[in-house]
């Protein structure tokens, strides 16, 4: 893709549907005059009153005690500079997304237009009742040390800044392990400190805060060396200067043990890094090229404990570890300031993350067999579901400890339920397929290519790394179109199986074909027609090994595009039924439901099947399946035959598989509400577990169910994802969008992942 194609996605993505990236959304009724009522005039009165005769019932009454607000005055963006206030909107609303996604936690933005100390911090002093607490964001230094200073002792919330704060917490942890690795002492370690901004100086003074040694260190800046003899300098950098008589970086490196790079790319050589000490510690955060590429020094130093800020190499140095949970363990306690006993409680907590057994599914979102403590795994990825439950307890113990928590936390274990639920309302599960998939992408065929829908779709997983498109169709047709889109890849084959280039190719596979069914009425000349078809021409390049996997279904029906898959694909080994799932997006996360669009009117033996191929589709996302067989009964309410198969398919699933957590048949209501379910039914295998997936007991209820969720409750959708199939076949919906294109690529380059490893494992055997 060209920059300015780049350019204009970007622009386009943040301008539609709607401008922006968040939005403000009510949490209470409204519907009726009654709601409107108590939501405004005369009930709203009364938690004012409430409130008048006691500030701290705000948080009781309303949405405070969840709300941050994120300002800047667009002073030091990214690598923007000084924008201005209205620049830097953009990449605030980036960070209020990031709050909610990984925390829950509300945010308004706030540009302040000032660059003058005292004004800032008016303002910000001005509005923070509305606020539990307030996130600095991208403000130049020297002015963010003051401003920060002063806003954590004059208001009784709690005041971060990110930029300072959160790359310290982050690799403080990191430091901590990678010390703890190297069989050296933090405060024996001789660190080198390249950038000496407001991160540079947060992280100095953490790691400090952790046992390393203030002369130690040595820091530098544009100028060179920080040196005491040098005029002019900040007190923060003061604070850091050496009494060494160095002024390079070449001449710092010789013997330190750390590098913490937060300045520019690769100012640092081979030559320096051999000047290190024994495993030498190195983190290149420098974003987007670090200090040194990672390739470069890894092949430089057989030692080094690496760490960077990018997200495709190990130790990813990232503040989304960090700033969402500390607030949300603040938020919780209510806590007057954010203060070094609650950092320092993050440090710790994330460094003791990672050196604990990692779930399956953080091994599977990084193509890992297992991740496990080491140089490579130094600390806790993005990606890793435990870090809500396990950060903010830490911060929140910190600040009751310390003193500076209003409200106090009892059942810690109860607390840590409620976190893990708050996981629910994002699409955590999409962008672990889309990374599992970029691990190790696969040939996929899209066999409507010259759809445009389609061709974006492939555009989309071209460009980012998830599969390697081989496009179907009409070449002029797609290259027009391509043309129009910019997508630009001449490595990309185009195909279109009725040119007589391709003739030979189709006569190949005319013959296998034929060969397979003659026996069942198909002529060789007939063979040959079909190899004509996209459909029937792309199953047979996944057959022969040309591609891996393929899509289709963009424009025409489901059963026209399955007809094919059956004839030629077929069923997996041992596999005696083909069944669909789909994957909804809900605010209680991930739901599986299933079977969606194959089996109209399944048996009592079909649905054991279809549940048990569900709960391997799970399994394959590193998630335990915890399954409800759906009914309009409960556990033998109705004697009527619809009733019973589903209850007769769970005694068998009881019988033959009684580790699985799957019970029936029950209505949808109690599968998905523990409590009704608890006090109704208190035998059931589902009390006290988070169900995820439902199984249907016929097409028409799971196909209508997954559509009124789709389109009622907006919830985005993952599939038909086809079970059972000999290989990676997976058929879109008719009118796909294309994040639903993109979503089911990344599905088939993850079912070709499996096969392809199931197949290794079976030779292996043999």
């Amino acid at each position: 893709m060209s920059e300015e194609s780049k350019r204009r996605e970007a622009l386009i993505y943040h301008a539609k549907p709607t401008p922006g990236k968040i939005k403000v959304v009510p949490t209470k009724k409204y519907a009726s005059q009654r709601d409107l009522s108590l939501a405004y005039s005369p009930g709203v009165a009364e938690p004012c009153l409430e409130i008048e005769k006691d500030t701290d019932k705000a948080y009781k009454y309303t949405a405070k005690g969840n709300l941050v607000a994120v300002i800047s005055n667009g002073t030091a963006v990214l690598g923007l500079g000084n924008i201005g206030p209205e620049a830097s909107k953009p990449v605030m609303e980036g960070k209020g997304l990031l709050f909610k996604i990984f925390a829950d936690i509300d945010v308004f933005d706030i540009e302040v237009d000032t660059e003058n100390i005292d004004e800032f911090i008016q303002t910000v002093k001005n509005i923070a009742p509305t606020f539990g607490g307030i996130n600095l964001e991208d403000i130049k230094a020297p002015e963010a040390f003051e401003i920060e200073r002063r806003l954590k002792e004059e208001l009784d919330i709690p005041v971060m800044h990110d930029d300072q704060h959160g790359t310290a917490i982050i690799s403080a942890a990191a430091l901590l392990n990678a010390v703890e690795l190297a069989h050296k002492k933090l405060e024996k370690v001789k660190i080198v400190i390249s950038g000496a901004g407001a991160a540079a100086i947060s992280c100095s003074r953490l790691y400090q805060a952790c046992g390393a040694k203030r002369e130690n260190m040595v820091m530098l800046d544009s100028k060179g060396v920080i040196r005491k003899d040098r005029e002019n300098l900040s007190a923060e950098k003061a604070e850091f200067a050496t009494h060494r008589k160095i002024d390079t970086l070449e001449e710092a490196m010789k013997g330190a043990d750390v590098f913490i790079g937060l300045s520019m790319a690769n100012i640092v050589s081979p030559e320096m890094l051999l000047s290190m000490a024994k495993n030498p510690i190195v983190f290149a955060m420098a974003n987007p090229d670090p200090e040194i590429k990672y390739k470069t020094a890894v092949e430089t130093r057989k030692d080094i404990i690496m760490a960077t800020g990018r997200s495709d190499h190990p130790n990813q140095v990232n503040n989304v570890l960090g700033f969402p949970f500390i607030f949300r363990g603040a938020l919780d306690v209510r806590a007057t300031k954010i203060n070094e006993a609650m950092k320092m409680a993050a440090v710790k907590a994330l460094a003791k993350l990672a050196k604990e057994p990692v779930p399956e599914q953080v091994n599977i979102a990084y193509g890992e067999t297992r991740l496990a403590f080491g140089r490579d795994y130094i600390i806790p990825k993005p990606f890793d579901p435990r870090l809500i439950a396990e950060v903010p307890p830490a911060v929140a113990k910190a600040a009751i400890e310390s003193g500076v928590a209003k409200k106090s936390i009892t059942d810690w274990e109860k607390y840590k339920d409620g976190l893990l639920e708050r996981l629910g309302s994002d699409n955590k599960l999409v962008r672990l397929i889309l990374n599992r998939a970029k691990l190790a992408p696969k040939r996929i065929v899209f066999a409507e290519a010259d759809q445009l829908n389609v061709l974006k779709a492939a555009q989309i997983v071209y460009e980012d790394g998830i599969a390697l498109p081989i496009l179907l169709g009409r070449k002029e047709t797609i290259k027009a179109l391509m043309k129009e889109i910019e997508f630009d890849a001449d490595e990309v084959p185009i195909i279109d199986p009725k040119t007589e280039e391709e003739n030979p190719r189709k006569d190949r596979y005319a013959k296998v074909y034929w060969e397979q069914r003659k026996r069942r009425g198909v002529t060789y000349y007939s063979a040959q027609r079909l190899m004509r078809e996209r459909n029937y021409f792309a199953a047979m390049m996944v057959n022969a090994g040309d591609a891996d996997g393929l899509i289709s279904g963009y424009s025409r029906s489901y059963p026209s595009v399955v007809k094919p898959m059956m004839e030629l694909i077929g069923k997996a080994h041992g596999a005696t039924r083909i069944a669909t799932t789909n994957v909804m997006m809900t605010k209680r996360g991930p739901l599986f439901l299933s079977d969606t669009s194959i089996n109209i009117d399944p048996t009592s033996k079909d649905l054991t099947k279809i549940a048990h191929m569900t709960s391997q589709v799970i399994k394959m996302f590193g998630m335990n399946p915890v399954m409800a067989m759906i009914s309009y009964s409960n556990f033998g309410s109705s004697e009527h035959d619809r009733a019973s198969k589903v209850r007769d398919a769970v005694a068998y699933l009881h019988r033959h598989y009684p580790n699985l957590d799957v019970d029936g048949e029950l209505q949808t209501d109690f599968a998905l509400n523990d409590d009704m379910l608890r006090e109704k039914f208190p035998f059931s295998k589902l009390v006290g577990k988070k169900v995820n997936a439902l199984i249907f007991p016929n097409l028409d209820s799971a196909n209508i169910t997954y559509k009124l969720l789709k389109e009622l409750n907006e919830a985005d959708s993952i599939g038909p994802i086809m079970m059972g199939m000999r290989k990676p076949v997976h058929i879109l919906q008719l009118g796909a969008s294309v994040d639903e294109i993109v979503n089911m690529t990344a599905i088939a380059v993850i079912d070709a992942q499996y096969k392809e490893k199931w197949e290794q494992e079976n030779a292996e055997v043999k």
